[in-house]
């Protein structure tokens, strides 16, 4: 999968695809641990499916980027993927803000 991104200093913000389950999940882990920044902003906007293989992704991200002194942060101002972070406690587990230029901005 060819993620889109936009590299703002040590920061990768990741553009994730419309659906984020099964297989698709799968092709954001591999892209997830390809990347050359330890700083990632996950920017869900245009996600419109979020499964629990696209949240465990995410976590397994986070495991490995904070081994490395980096993170995982999630930015959506999407209600739907918000009331999913909550429903599955993934919001207390993952940083999340309402926009990219703040989940980038919370890396300073």
């Amino acid at each position: 999968m060819n993620l889109p991104t936009e590299i703002f200093g040590d920061v990768v913000v990741v553009h994730t695809p419309e659906d984020l389950g099964g297989d698709s999940a799968h092709d954001l882990a591999s892209g997830l641990a390809c990347l050359d920044r330890r700083n990632v902003v996950l920017d869900l906007d245009s996600t419109e499916s979020l499964g629990s293989g696209g949240l465990t992704a995410f976590l397994d991200a986070q495991e490995r980027l904070r081994a490395l002194g980096g993170d995982v942060k999630i930015a959506t101002g999407n209600a739907t993927n918000r009331k999913i972070l909550e429903i599955t406690r993934g919001d207390r587990l993952l940083e999340v803000f309402d926009s990219v230029i703040d989940a980038v901005k919370s890396y300073q």
